[in-house]
């Protein structure tokens, strides 16, 4: 089991499923957790649900108040986080020609351009402790693309590219940057697809089966062990085999 002990995590977007399965499993690796997320309700859920831990309202589009968060986050854990996570996301799907220049910034600039500033402002943070571990939640479109999803499979593309310039960058900091790379994950949403369209999609994947929210917070949590030191400027797939970087499988929602 990874041991977490004495380390401290910042988890953002903590209010979805894969949100929800990295907070459980950091916080049954003994780490400390700040979880943020925009939705009130869920937010005194995992209050409730997972005892002692630190959870803050706060909205990652908005981007000026992002510097004066991560000063807040560094306040609450008394120090300066040893993790992030940035897992908080949008989609506004369309298809390209339909698509408004609204829905294709939106996308871009909470998927893409509040991840880059969070990585900015806790790798100063991190500079100054001497060590740190960023682990950036992408997705198999950014490697294929998909129908209806040119802004979506943009920003996890560019988030991708992003932390291989970061990797390098601060790589003689002791500080990694990784991404993991969801595929299909079983949620709400597809425990509500009809059997039909879902036997479709689990064809789909060689592993013939939906991923969970624990495979996928089980990489996360690998890569922020001390098991992963020298890892770093990576993408890890949790997919089934859906993709392998040589070839790719549609994907229809």
């Amino acid at each position: 089991m990874i041991n977490l002990k004495n380390k401290k995590a910042v988890i953002t977007g903590a209010t979805g499923g894969i949100g929800y399965s990295i907070l459980e499993k950091f916080h049954s690796a003994g780490a400390t957790v700040l979880g943020s997320g925009t939705n009130e309700e869920k937010l005194s859920k995992l209050k409730s649900d997972f005892n002692g831990m630190i959870l803050k309202k706060f909205d990652i589009s908005k981007h000026d108040e992002i510097e004066k968060f991560v000063e807040t986050v560094c306040d609450e854990l008394k120090g300066c986080p040893d993790i992030l996570i940035n897992n908080a996301g949008i989609t506004k799907d369309n298809l390209s020609l339909r698509m408004s220049q609204t829905e294709w910034q939106q996308v871009l600039d909470v998927n893409l351009t509040s991840t880059f500033l969070l990585c900015k402002f806790f790798l100063k943070k991190m500079i100054k402790n001497k060590s740190g571990k960023i682990i950036n939640i992408t997705s198999i479109v950014g490697h294929t693309g998909n129908l209806g999803q040119a802004n979506y499979s943009a920003s996890k593309a560019g988030i991708i590219g992003m932390s291989k310039s970061l990797a390098i960058e601060y790589a003689r900091k002791n500080i990694t940057v990784n991404c993991v790379s969801p595929g299909f994950i079983k949620s709400r949403m597809t425990d509500n697809i009809v059997e039909s369209v879902k036997a479709v999609l689990t064809s789909r994947i060689p592993m013939s089966r939906l991923g969970s929210g624990e495979d996928v917070s089980n990489t996360v949590a690998f890569l922020s062990s001390d098991a992963a030191s020298y890892i770093t400027g990576e993408t890890i797939h949790v997919n089934g085999g859906m993709y392998m970087g040589w070839q790719s499988w549609v994907l229809i929602y």
